[in-house]
């Protein structure tokens, strides 16, 4: 007798792409993933990372039980024994050392998580944690800080209207690769071609012809790091040339004048040779720009995570603002979102300094409540009070995608308790004491919290759990804050679980104007589905607890499997800007402060080589190197190479290279190119599973070399404490010496 397959429709939930996907079970089992072509979404759109949601649910190496190190050795364990250990754990750090001891590192898998990214906030009040690390000062910080100052909001970051602009100009960005990052669409690169069918063109700037690259009209091979150089020099054509045109925002800004001047001093034709483009080229770009009847200035992660990242992404929006182009149809403009999850706490105030101090170590900045990851390994292994002792990290690989990753696994395995929250045995995890496992993706419902903040589409898509974990399983929710009030001093025996979250969901309801026992006796049920419920009611389409009848619920999402869509954005320049004077302040001063180190920067002799980073299409970040299915073919882990530096070096296809930095040096093959600018070269990021003592065996069959090793933690964005990871110094050896510590 056959058993009938079963199917259910689900968002994928490993980026901003939200594809629909309808698994197909039996038995317990995924017997396949494949594209829902009736999903109001993404209409059949998918990725080949989409189709392993089966194969990360099975793997045999994620993690189904609380697991505890005794010296070297790891043993499965009962919930309760690893939530005694974890109290033992922290209550020793606190007690030695204090508060000021402990730390948590916050991995962007958070946000793939249905509970933890409701709950890690929560975590953070109740541990009282202040040294707070994060994949964001290894990502988009100068966004943040840039969209912070400008418009009093660090998450109103603008997002591009791909399918309505004439003109899509492209900044460090891959597409190809990552979809759409901070920018949610269907399809990003249907999206490209549909623009260049109607008569529109692509231009992408960056120093890898990348894939996106090579399906544009033009490619400007820009030297790494020269981004905010090329912007000023466009902002400094635009007023010379009489091209400013604000359109609607005149009269919103402040600062107009003050850009103007600053300008002056980057004209085309001083800034050309720093970014290895000529001063026709600058001017054309900007013209054309200028001239478009629509244009999107796009910048991403490539933007971010240079010497000069918060220029850089100021920068982009300020030739969108002089040129009319945002806050536009076919400009970049901000989402409405269906479930506003971040109006339920309080943002970062705007009229707030976002510099909070400088780290203990280096005197780094720390900037909006974020530590710099690059300072992470030296707060830990320096001696001195307030020295790291103690620490959690929540879905996160410091060791291999943060800067200094060698030290970095040094000073780990000297902490005092570290308790990690994670679905793998991994180069982190293995120096961890207790590791927490999370759900499966599939174990667990979702509805995408961070992807809707950056998708001019409003709307929405819940799906249901498919498969219920373990027996006597405890939520991600309930663990992150047993966690924090660990962290906070309390004991397990004094822990409420359901006590916390009755707190936390009234504290919520409270900052958005909604009586709390309305809200509690409308949704009785605790955990993250509620706060979803909650956002959707308070949101633009809810209900708002029977004020609006005909609004909307959960349960109208939950009756409706292939999601819902509601229009187009709403949102306004008026309704977004929460400065303290109500205009966009075009001339931060915290930002402005930096130009004079660009200008130094101009005027020092290139270097020989330099190294950026890449991503790829079939991993997620460090992610997803544990599924076979996405392993197969050609080796990915390669050094992109010019052709001419690879002849002038002697090095040859395929073979071995040593890299070096003044961090430290890698072995890996060598990829001979014509499809990178001479003089850079090119590494993913996220590899490097040869450490021994972590436990993803298909991952380890597929090492590569990790890029983090050459990157020093104290290259950072002095605004913001960014990452800098693109446009680091390196030397090539064709025969490299094979020495410790080499990949």
């Amino acid at each position: 007798m056959t058993t009938a397959i079963q199917t259910q429709r689900r968002t994928c939930p490993i980026c901003e792409g939200m594809c629909g996907v309808i698994v197909a079970t039996e038995e317990g089992r995924v017997q396949s993933v494949r594209p829902d072509h009736d999903n109001v979404w993404s209409r059949g759109h998918i990725c080949p990372k989409g189709t392993t949601l089966g194969d990360l649910h099975h793997d045999p190496d994620r993690l189904r039980s609380p697991m505890i190190r005794d010296r070297d050795e790891w043993r499965e364990a009962t919930w309760d024994e690893a939530f005694e250990r974890c109290e033992t754990l922290i209550h020793g750090v606190l007690e030695r050392h204090g508060h000021g001891a402990m730390a948590a590192y916050l991995g962007n898998m958070i946000a793939k998580c249905f509970g933890l990214t409701r709950y890690v906030g929560e975590f953070l009040r109740l541990a009282r944690i202040g040294n707070i690390y994060s994949s964001s000062t290894v990502d988009q910080q100068p966004k943040n800080l840039s969209c912070q100052l400008m418009y009093g909001d660090m998450w109103k970051i603008p997002v591009p209207d791909l399918d309505n602009t004439q003109l899509f100009v492209l900044f460090g960005g891959n597409p190809a690769s990552s979809k759409g990052s901070i920018f949610a669409h269907r399809n990003v690169m249907k999206g490209l071609a549909d623009l260049r069918r109607r008569g529109g063109r692509v231009i992408v700037v960056d120093p890898v012809e990348t894939g996106t690259a090579q399906k544009a009209d033009q490619w400007l091979g820009i030297r790494p790091g020269t981004d905010a150089a090329l912007l000023l020099a466009s902002v400094h054509t635009l007023f010379a040339e009489q091209l400013v045109n604000l359109r609607h925002l005149d009269g919103r800004l402040n600062g107009l004048e003050q850009v103007r001047e600053l300008a002056v001093d980057f004209p085309p034709e001083k800034v050309a040779e720093f970014c290895g483009l000529s001063a026709t080229a600058i001017r054309t770009l900007t013209r054309e720009i200028a001239a478009a009847p629509s244009a999107v200035i796009y910048g991403r992660i490539g933007l971010c995570t240079q010497e000069f990242g918060t220029l850089s992404s100021w920068l982009i929006d300020v030739v969108a603002i002089l040129t009319g182009n945002l806050d536009r149809e076919g400009g970049t403009r901000w989402s409405t979102e269906t479930a506003p999850h971040l109006l339920l706490t309080p943002p970062f105030p705007s009229d707030a300094p976002v510099l909070l101090g400088k780290t203990r170590v280096s005197g780094a900045p720390i900037v909006l409540g974020q530590m710099p990851a690059g300072c992470f390994a030296e707060e830990i292994d320096t001696p001195g009070e307030g020295q790291i002792r103690g620490l959690v990290t929540v879905a996160a690989n410091p060791a291999l995608s943060a800067p200094s990753a060698g030290r970095i696994e040094k000073a780990l395995a000297d902490l005092e308790c570290m308790i990690s929250v994670d679905v793998y045995l991994n180069e982190t995890t293995r120096h961890a004491h207790v590791i927490l496992p999370t759900a499966s993706v599939l174990e667990q419902p979702h509805w995408d919290v961070w992807a809707w903040v950056f998708c001019l589409t409003s709307g929405g898509h819940y799906s249901p759990q498919l498969f219920p974990p373990p027996p006597g399983w405890v939520e991600d929710w309930e663990v992150i804050l047993r966690l924090g009030a660990l962290c906070g001093g309390a004991k397990n025996s004094d822990i409420d679980i359901a006590t916390l979250d009755d707190e936390y969901f009234a504290s919520l309801c409270r900052h958005v104007g909604i009586d709390p026992p309305i809200a509690t006796s409308a949704l009785p049920l605790r955990g993250p589905e509620r706060i979803l419920d909650l956002a959707i009611r308070i949101g633009p389409y809810g209900d708002r607890f029977g004020e609006n009848p005909d609004g909307l619920t959960l349960a109208t999402f939950k009756a409706a499997p292939q999601g819902i869509e509601l229009g187009a954005t709403t949102a306004t320049v008026d309704t977004v800007v929460k400065t303290p004077s109500g205009k966009i302040e075009l001339a931060p001063q915290h930002i402005v402060d930096d130009l004079p180190r660009l200008k130094a920067a101009m005027g020092r002799p290139p270097p020989e080589m330099v190294l950026v980073s890449r991503r790829q299409l079939s991993s997620m970040n460090s992610w997803m190197h544990n599924v076979d299915g996405l392993m197969r073919g050609r080796h990915r882990c390669t050094l992109l190479i010019h052709p001419d530096d690879a002849a002038r070096l002697g090095i040859a296809d395929n073979e071995p290279v040593s890299v070096a930095s003044s961090e430290g040096r890698i072995t890996v093959p060598a990829e001979i190119t014509p499809h990178i600018v001479p003089g850079v070269v090119s590494l993913p990021h996220g590899w490097g599973h040869d450490t021994e003592g972590a436990s993803m065996r298909v991952a380890s069959r597929h090492a590569g070399a990790n890029s983090n090793r050459l990157s020093p933690g104290s290259l950072m964005d002095a605004p913001s404490g960014n990452a800098v990871v693109n446009g680091i110094v390196v030397t090539l050896s064709p025969r490299p010496e094979h020495r410790p510590g080499d990949s």
